[in-house]
């Protein structure tokens, strides 16, 4: 490509996973999915496909809030942190490299941990 030309930027695709929240439909997901999306759509699991908007979204905690429309969606809880306790089993659900429903168990190691990042410190 000659000096001082522009390569075109070519569309591209991503991938991840969330979970509806609220059955009115607001969906949480990871920031770095939705980060640099023009158009956003949520998949079900039955494999309806609609139309998202990006409600909010935070970098440094790495998620986002998705809203979608309609009613009556099978939705998750949020656990509470503080019930939390070192030794206890802990799971992920996700999607990466597009393999749908993968799992993740793990044991917490500690809380409170004082590792100098600010944000993520417990005080």
């Amino acid at each position: 490509m000659p000096k001082g030309k522009m390569k075109p930027q070519l569309p591209s695709r991503g991938q991840g996973s969330g979970f509806f929240i609220s059955s009115d439909g607001y969906v949480v997901t990871n920031h770095h999915v939705v980060a640099h999306a023009d158009e956003i759509k949520v998949r079900t699991h039955a494999g309806k496909e609609m139309n998202a908007k990006l409600v909010g979204s935070d970098r440094k905690t790495d998620l986002a809030v998705l809203k979608v429309k309609g009613k009556d969606f099978p939705t998750v809880s949020w656990g509470d942190s503080d019930d939390v306790n070192a030794g206890d089993w802990v799971i992920t659900v996700g999607n990466p490299f597009g393999l749908t429903g993968t799992t993740t168990a793990g044991i917490v190691s500690a809380r409170g941990r004082e590792i100098g990042s600010g944000l993520y410190d417990p005080n």
